[in-house]
This record gives C-alpha cells, sequence and structure tokens, in this order.
C-alpha cells in the first residue's frame, strides 16, 4: 500500500493537528514484542523460519469531549507510532514503519483497540538476481497496518502504567509492483506507558448533542486512479481509472450506508490479456476481450470528524473476462473539505488478494 501511506498519512495529519489547543494532554508508551508470520498464503511458506521481534513506540494525544465527536467515541486517543521488526529471516530483511493511529477504549477504558495506517520500508525486497526468494515484497516501499489489543492500567506510580496484549502487524505494496504475496505477523506484546502532567488530567465532558439527528439522501461522485501491475512479474506497471456514483443515507451522527456503481478502466488488465493470449496459448485467451468492467456495490461510511472509514462491498455486472471472481470489495479513509469536497484512499480487493491503490477524489450533494 505504498505511495497510498504517505497521503494518508497527511490526510490524518490534516486532522488531527486541527485538535482543541485547550486539550493538550499526551501519553507515550513502548511495547515489545515476539511473534510469528502467519501462512495465509502457501507461496510464503519458504519465508517463515525464526519468531520475528521487534518494539513499537507511540505518542497518543487524549481527548475529552471538547468537540462533540470525542464522546461519541468514548473519547479516544489519536497519535502516531513507529514499529520495527526484525523478520528473523534474511531474504525477508527488517521493517521500519511509521504510522497514524487510534485508539478506542472499552471496559472502563482498561481495554485498548488500537488501529494504525503508515508506511514501511523494507530492507530486503524481491530482485530477480540477488534475492529471488522474496516473494512477499516487491518493492521497498509498503504500506502497512497494525491492530492492536492492549489491556491497559495507566498511572500506576508517578504518571506511569503498565500494558499487555496482543497484535497484528500487515505488510503489503497492494500489487503496485510485483510479487505482492504480503505478510501478516501475529505478536504477545507487553509494555509501559507515562501520562504526562498525570496529577492534572480535566474530567470527561459529557455529550448535549441532539440524538435525532437527520439528513436527507446524498449523491456522491468520485474518481479514483493510481498504478498497479499484474502477479506476472515483469509485465510491467500500468493506470487505472475508476468512475464512481452513488447515494447514501447518513443513519445518525456515526453512520450512513452508500449504494452505488463503478466503472473501471484498469490497463494492467489489458496487459495481461495480451500477454496471455500470446504467451499462453492453452489458456484459450483471444487477446481481443474487453478488459472494461462494471460494477454494483452497497457500503457504510463511518464519519469521524472531517475523517470517515468507508466499506463497500461490490459485484461485477459487466464482466467480460474472468478475474478473481466477480466479487470485489474496497476498505479506505476519506478527510472532508468542507461540507461537499473530500479526497479518499482506498483499497480494492478480491478478498484478501489486493487489487490497487485508489487515489481519489469526489464530491458529496
Amino acid at each position: 500500500m505504498k505511495l497510498y501511506l504517505t497521503i494518508c498519512i497527511a490526510l490524518c495529519s490534516g486532522f488531527l493537528f486541527s485538535q482543541d489547543e485547550n486539550d493538550n494532554k499526551f501519553t507515550i508508551d513502548a511495547n515489545f514484542y515476539y511473534g510469528t508470520i502467519l501462512e495465509h498464503n502457501a507461496d510464503i511458506s519458504h519465508l517463515i523460519a525464526g519468531h520475528p521481534t521487534g518494539f513499537i513506540l507511540s505518542y497518543n494525544k487524549k481527548t475529552f469531549g471538547f468537540k462533540d465527536w470525542e464522546s461519541r467515541f468514548n473519547y479516544p486517543d489519536w497519535g502516531f507510532s513507529f514499529i520495527y521488526q526484525d523478520m528473523k529471516n534474511n531474504t525477508l530483511g527488517e521493517n521500519y514503519g511509521l504510522y497514524a493511529h487510534y485508539n478506542f477504549y472499552f471496559l472502563k477504558r482498561h481495554l485498548n483497540l488500537r488501529v494504525g495506517q503508515g508506511l514501511a520500508y523494507n530492507t530486503n525486497p524481491y530482485d530477480k538476481v540477488t534475492n529471488f526468494k522474496n516473494n512477499a515484497y516487491g518493492s521497498h516501499l509498503l504500506s502497512t497496518t497494525y491492530l492492536m489489543f492492549n489491556y491497559k492500567k495507566e498511572n500506576v506510580f508517578k504518571g506511569f502504567g503498565l500494558q499487555a496484549g496482543i497484535s497484528v502487524i500487515h505488510y503489503s505494496n497492494a500489487n503496485f509492483k510485483a510479487p505482492n504475496t504480503s505478510t501478516n505477523t501475529f505478536v504477545f506484546n507487553v509494555g509501559t506507558n507515562y501520562v504526562f502532567d498525570y496529577e492534572n488530567e480535566p474530567e470527561y465532558i459529557a455529550s448535549t448533542e441532539d440524538k435525532t439527528y437527520k439528513e436527507k439522501i446524498k449523491y456522491n461522485l468520485a474518481f479514483r486512479t493510481g498504478v498497479n501491475e499484474s502477479d506476472i512479474i515483469g509485465v510491467g506497471q500500468f493506470p487505472f481509472y475508476i468512475v464512481s456514483a452513488y447515494a447514501d443515507k447518513r443513519l445518525n451522527r456515526k453512520s450512513a450506508i452508500q449504494f452505488g456503481t463503478d466503472v473501471f478502466f484498469s490497463k494492467f488488465l489489458e496487459e495481461l490479456i495480451y500477454f496471455y493470449s500470446v504467451a499462453f496459448p492453452e489458456l484459450d485467451v483471444d487477446g481481443d476481450e474487453d478488459w472494461k468492467r462494471v460494477g454494483i456495490f452497497v457500503g457504510h461510511e463511518l464519519f469521524i470528524n472531517k475523517m470517515s472509514i468507508i466499506t463497500q462491498l461490490g459485484y461485477y455486472v459487466y464482466y467480460p473476462y474472468d478475474f478473481e471472481g466477480q466479487v470485489y470489495n474496497r476498505v479506505g479513509l476519506k478527510r472532508y473539505f468542507g461540507d461537499k469536497f473530500f479526497g479518499a484512499i482506498t483499497l480494492k480487493s478480491h478478498g484478501a488478494k489486493a487489487e490497487a491503490v485508489e487515489f481519489g477524489i469526489g464530491v458529496r450533494l
């Protein structure tokens, strides 16, 4: 998920730094971890050797309800993380990642769910001469996501606290460049945290919002683009273009449901069809099959202030060439600029098989 993350972090940062200046409480924490690479694909079995180790360093900005959205989500933290991971395999090398994250709290704020998205640098990606065994990472620059579930206790002694739990760390470049089998690491983590100015923590502000919030159906137009490559190493990277039109209905201040259509113009698929027609005549590919696709989808949008998280499930209704099946899904982030215009970074996949990271702009009317 690549270049994509640089923009992702920029979008998140634009939102994060818009917080109320009077709310300046923050924490730092450090977690050390030990885990194993999950065999989500048999093609990476030769890469699972030792048990990866590393650490996670984080800055967390606390919220107390100075803005209405904070109380809606039980006063989450937002912040930035740095992750170092030694893959314990010379073929895979080491990963260094920078993330934007949210911490969500449950069970009287003892259970912490963290969702982080960012960019990572891999020290030893695939090379057809020097590192042909690394079919997990096709480039130095990777997209990375991590989920962390911690039991957390703050301010046990003079601002210091403890936490322990489990995490999953994902690295991929989302077919920006082949190969891209990716890795998922499951780890056990333990660490400590420190609350700055712990003696003067303010009270949480209860919500005063009207619970009967309503909004008319809105109509959206979006244009998405990017670059990707098929799984055939060396075939090349090609641009794609997607035009989307959909309606959404806001259910409440947090959520909206969506229904719409996508039209896909994917040049990599045109090249892949031609490649198969020439290199593999036994596949009965003529080479003149239509590479364009049209899908319909349903989706959900979760609003967090000026940011939102979108999830969509689609089905190709025009599907002249069979590629990865007729069902597709999309997840990603939107950032609103005013009431109408937005930018978006999304990952389109077929199940767990990524096709592309999409950079989009749009309008909501």
